[in-house]
């Protein structure tokens, strides 16, 4: 009875192709409820005699079924692999896939220009905290606590003394705490601000610039911008002067460039005016220095400010900003 079982086992292995019928047949034997488990259960019915003969028998069987199937699965397995190779091919001699590099975002690759600028005219560059407070971001720029520049809408408030700086404009006073005259540097980074329109976004960035020495004049200021936008635009590009208002320079001024997009015939981009506002400047207010502790009348001083994302679009004949952050992939190849 023992034998025909063993048999009947070794005809039904022959039979078996797939790992899963494998998986069924080691169940229906040598399982919790298995042919062979159950008989060795059985095992306590029989006399001493017998169940120690039955036993060895059993057990060598129980042995033999479980190496029978432990050698099919590794025959199985192996058949698995040489099919799979068979039908995953690969010819090494076809052509390969091109691969697509990225490359720098169009508001990069203008700030980088920018900043290369203007290390060539000896200005350093510095950096500080997006998330800064009331008093450098406002008060030590006098900007006084009821000045329109606070109100919630321009403004993302942290906290009542905490904000998302509004401009890279911190940098300058945190540097004047830290060094004395002569400065010459820039400070680019992202700054936040409640807006959101085709030539406006809540997160930008800006380029901060701050030159301190003795004897520095408006002519200094006029004639270094004029020289970076010719640099950044070619030489042929129309600029122009406004006078402004900004609390933390005196004079101010806003610096105009022609519009590239409709060559300053008037667009959405520009209002209708030809003109698109680059850059804000002046020179710095003396409560500026008093705040940075610099010595009254001693030093005179410029400061300016562009939006990178403005001079990017004006670059490249962008007339959308809002590109910029959406990602399109066909946008971005252009660069």
């Amino acid at each position: 009875m023992q034998d025909n079982l063993k048999q009947t086992f070794l005809a039904e292995i022959d039979n078996i192709k797939y790992i899963q019928e494998l998986s069924n047949l080691k169940a229906k034997y040598i399982g919790k409820k298995g042919l062979i488990t159950e008989r060795i259960k059985q095992l306590g019915s029989l006399s001493p005699e017998e169940r120690k003969v039955q036993g060895i028998f059993l057990n060598e069987l129980k042995n033999f079924v479980e190496e029978t199937i432990k050698n099919k699965e590794v025959q199985l397995r192996q058949q698995e692999i040489s099919e799979a190779l068979k039908k995953e091919y690969i010819d090494i001699t076809l052509p390969g896939k091109d691969f697509y590099f990225g490359g720098s975002h169009p508001v990069n690759k203008t700030l980088f220009e920018i900043v290369d600028i203007f290390r060539e005219l000896g200005f350093t560059v510095e950096e500080g905290p997006e998330v800064e407070l009331d008093y450098y971001n406002f008060e030590a720029l006098n900007i006084p606590k009821n000045h329109p520049a606070r109100d919630m809408q321009d403004t993302f408030y942290v906290s009542e003394d905490v904000v998302l700086r509004t401009h890279t404009s911190p940098i300058q006073i945190r540097v004047m705490e830290k060094k004395n005259p002569p400065l010459r540097f820039i400070a680019p980074g992202k700054v936040y601000r409640c807006d959101s329109d085709v030539s406006h976004t809540p997160m930008f960035h800006q380029v901060e610039g701050l030159m301190v020495d003795e004897k520095v004049s408006f002519s200094h200021l006029k004639g270094m911008l004029v020289y970076f936008l010719r640099r950044l635009f070619g030489e042929e590009i129309p600029v122009r002067f406004r006078p402004s208002f900004f609390p933390f320079t005196e004079p101010s001024t806003e610096i105009d460039i022609g519009c590239i997009i409709c060559g300053v015939k008037g667009c959405r981009v520009c209002k209708g005016t030809g003109w698109l506002e680059v850059l804000g400047a002046g020179m710095v207010h003396p409560n500026v220095f008093k705040f940075a502790g610099y010595p009254h009348g001693k030093y005179t001083g410029f400061a300016f400010g562009m939006g990178v994302e403005r001079l990017t679009m004006l670059k490249y004949g962008i007339d959308d900003i809002r590109l910029f952050f959406e990602n399109d992939i066909r946008f971005l190849r252009q660069f």
